[in-house]
């Protein structure tokens, strides 16, 4: 996918990005391909395979769910900052938090949001099971975000008890996502939530299959959850 498809893909869909956001996601690429050769970011390097599945994927969020408003998303285990900061660029109204659980990739995010000259971010070095259960964070974003992390039943538990009382859990999976879904259906709503739209969709040029989930949080997630770290994956509640 080359700049002008991207441009033309995502204004057929609604997002509209200036010269400024464009250059944004120039700055971005730099950056990931710069430090890759540091440390692993992503396999991915290639420019128009990371505009297709990194920065247009992160963004097909934006087709399902309207982030043009004043909210605070949580993005569990973004890696080198998968989905959020790409929706940041797109719609940088809104206010992100990032957890992941290695420093070095938590540095890296810093830099980056230094070089996009971000605004409303913050970066949180942690395990998405602790980060859970702190007061300030546990059940206060309007959305918690979340891509190819772990299966549904696994990331529900990481996800859901972030989520404030009628906000949002996006979840956005691969080909297997709607297995995981049957399979993560008890444990979505343990956690206090209910899927409210699914939607799959093929990914433009290389057609690969996509899912993409919005769990309504309808009521608190039990005290207890989530579980020390390493529990939620070693014992899913299927």
């Amino acid at each position: 996918m080359n700049q002008e498809q991207f441009i033309q893909l995502l204004a057929e869909r609604g997002i509209t990005l200036t010269d400024r956001q464009l250059e944004q996601y120039e700055i971005y690429y730099e950056t990931l391909v710069e430090w890759n050769e540091k440390m692993n970011l992503t396999a991915i390097t290639d420019k128009s395979e990371v505009y297709l599945k990194h920065f247009f994927d992160s963004l097909t969020a934006g087709f399902y769910f309207d982030f043009n408003q004043d909210l605070s998303l949580c993005d569990v285990g973004a890696g080198a900052g998968f989905p959020s900061i790409p929706i940041k660029i797109a719609f940088p109204g809104i206010h992100v938090t990032i957890v992941d659980s290695l420093n070095k990739r938590i540095h890296f995010l810093e830099h980056l949001a230094k070089e996009l000259k971000l605004e409303n971010v913050r970066f949180i070095h942690d395990r998405a099971e602790t980060f859970g259960q702190l007061k300030g964070h546990r059940e206060s974003y309007d959305i918690v975000t979340a891509r190819a992390v772990a299966r549904m039943s696994v990331l529900s538990e990481l996800c859901l008890p972030l989520v404030k009382v009628g906000g949002t859990f996006i979840a956005m999976k691969g080909s297997s996502g709607q297995e995981e879904l049957q399979a993560g259906k008890k444990a979505i709503t343990l956690f206090g939530g209910s899927v409210k739209e699914k939607y799959s969709f093929l990914l433009p040029v290389e057609e690969s299959e996509r899912n993409i989930f919005l769990i309504a949080k309808e009521k608190p997630t039990p005290k207890k959850y989530p579980r020390k770290p390493g529990t939620p994956n070693r014992s899913p509640i299927e």
